[in-house]
C-alpha cells in the first residue's frame, strides 16, 4: 500500500487541446487513445456539417441542425465555437466542466482558432499541435480522403499553410507520420506524463 507524500504538489486534472492542420490525423489519434483505454474524458464536438461515410452520431460528432446550434449558442452552452468551411462547430461546456470537477483529464479536438479561444478562456490548458511531417504529406492525405470538392480541397491546402504559421502559439508539436499513429499517441501520452510531474501544476478553472 502506498500513500501520497503531502510535501509533493498535487496535480490537477488537465485540459488538453488537440489541434492541427486538416489531414493531420486528429481523429485517428483519438481513436487509438480510446482503443488503448487511455484514461481521458473525450469531448464530443457539436456540428452542423453533414455526416461523412462511417461517422456515427454521438460517437464522432453530435450532428444537429443550424437552428439547434444557434439555440445552444444563445444559451451560452459552448466552451468555444467557430464557423469552419461553412459549417458550425462547438465544444459543449457542461460535460467538460463536470469532468474536470470530478478529477478527470479532458481532451478536446478543435481547429486552430478554437484552440486560441480555449487558451484565452483557460490559459493553463495544454495546447498540442498535430501535423504531418511535410506540406507534401498534408496535401497527399487530403487528396486521398476524397471528401471535399476540388475547390474545397484548394481552400483546405491554403488554410493548412496559414495554420502552420500559428505553431508558436502551442505548447507542444507532435509529428504524425504516415502509418505511425501509435508513435504520435506515445508522444501525447509522454506529454501528459511530463505535465503530471510539474513542480507547479497547471490548474484549469472554467
Amino acid at each position: 500500500m502506498t500513500t501520497e507524500n503531502p510535501l509533493l504538489p498535487k496535480p490537477f486534472p488537465l485540459l488538453i487541446v488537440l489541434s492541427g492542420t486538416s489531414g493531420a490525423g486528429k481523429d485517428a489519434v483519438l481513436t487509438e487513445l480510446k482503443v488503448e483505454g487511455y484514461p481521458l474524458f473525450y469531448t464530443i464536438t457539436v456540428t452542423t456539417r453533414a455526416r461523412r461515410p462511417g461517422e456515427v452520431d454521438g460517437r464522432d460528432y453530435i450532428f444537429i441542425s443550424q437552428p439547434e446550434f444557434e439555440t445552444m449558442l444563445a444559451h451560452g452552452e459552448f466552451l468555444e465555437h467557430a464557423s469552419v468551411y461553412g459549417n458550425l462547430y462547438g465544444v459543449p461546456k457542461k460535460p467538460v466542466k463536470a469532468a474536470l470537477e470530478s478529477g478527470q483529464d479532458v481532451i478536446i479536438k478543435v481547429d486552430i482558432q478554437g484552440a486560441a479561444a480555449i487558451r484565452s478562456l483557460a490559459p493553463e490548458a495544454i495546447l498540442i499541435f498535430l501535423t504531418p511531417p511535410t506540406p507534401e504529406e498534408i496535401a497527399s492525405r487530403l487528396k486521398q480522403r476524397r471528401t471535399e470538392s476540388s475547390v474545397d480541397l484548394d481552400l483546405r491546402l491554403k488554410t493548412a499553410a496559414q495554420e502552420m504559421a500559428q505553431l508558436h502559439q502551442f505548447d507542444y508539436v507532435v509529428l504524425n507520420h504516415k502509418d505511425q499513429v501509435k508513435q504520435a499517441v506515445s508522444a501525447i501520452k509522454a506529454i501528459v506524463t511530463a505535465e503530471k510531474c510539474r513542480t507547479r501544476p497547471r490548474h484549469v478553472g472554467l
